[in-house]
């Protein structure tokens, strides 16, 4: 069930088309609406261009919010509650999803990679959902306090980041190196991008961006589902695949339902 959610985040999930069917060197400027500067502070992003109006929507034929115009990585135009009219609200929900994304996708690769090495006997006894009730090298209070504090620094110090972005720069001053510049959500330099994807010109940047937040999408699903297997099966999800594909007659969501 989730298991398949998460998978397909990882495969090569359809990317939206950007201005240009091509980044190698030339781009069809009919289709690239006029560069124009986004200051980091009245927006997510500082780096990604609008796309043009014609970009994929959510609902083919549908007109997006006048909010919406393509800036965002993963704006499908889908704001039907209006809830990102606000610029500033705008901003922040993109932050929050950005990082819920990204909590998600560590907290997917954390439930199925133990499994699996479980699985292949270099583990023993997991369990992600009890592992709470277990005993570590520190009592639950001070574990508590610790991660208190620390998520706290950090929070603290990505909120003033958007507050006043590149206010908490750590990047190392190099001669003769250029500081990427500012951008609320992805540091890059050396610490957050050594390989230095995320810079260049902002079509493939936008291109790795948008499939980043598509990845954090489906893993928030599938960590939902990996919630509900749980409470319901009391397995892991390889281990409700695993007797799907033995049984998938009988081992399915709708067994999940039905009395024993």
């Amino acid at each position: 069930m989730a298991l398949s959610i998460a998978a397909t985040a990882f495969s090569s999930f359809p990317n939206r088309e950007i201005a240009g069917k091509s980044f190698q060197g030339k781009t069809n400027d009919k289709w690239l609406p006029k560069r124009r500067s986004l200051n980091a502070t009245k927006g997510p992003s500082s780096v990604c261009v609008p796309l043009p109006p014609d970009r994929p929507l959510w609902f083919p034929g549908s007109s997006p919010p006048e909010w919406l115009d393509g800036s965002l990585p993963g704006d499908f135009g889908f704001d039907p509650l209006g809830l990102g009219s606000d610029p500033e609200l705008l901003k922040w929900f993109a932050q929050a999803e950005l990082m819920h994304s990204r909590w998600a996708m560590l907290a997917v690769a954390g439930i199925l990679i133990p499994e699996w090495l479980e699985s292949l006997g270099f583990i023993d006894n997991f369990s992600w959902y009890d592992a709470g009730a277990r005993e570590y090298f520190a009592d639950p209070t001070t574990l508590f306090v610790v991660q208190l504090a620390l998520m706290g620094w950090v929070e603290g110090r990505r909120w003033a980041d958007m507050l006043n972005p590149g206010c908490v720069d750590i990047e190392p001053t190099l001669p003769h190196k250029t500081k990427p510049k500012p951008d609320v959500g992805y540091p890059g330099g050396l610490w957050f991008d050594p390989f230095m994807w995320g810079r260049g010109s902002p079509e493939p940047v936008m291109v790795l961006r948008t499939k980043e937040i598509k990845n954090g999408r489906l893993a928030m699903l599938a960590f939902i589902g990996f919630c509900f297997q749980a409470v319901y099966t009391g397995e892991g999800p390889i281990e409700n695949l695993m007797a799907h594909v033995a049984d998938p007659g009988h081992c399915n969501i709708f067994s999940a339902f039905t009395t024993q």
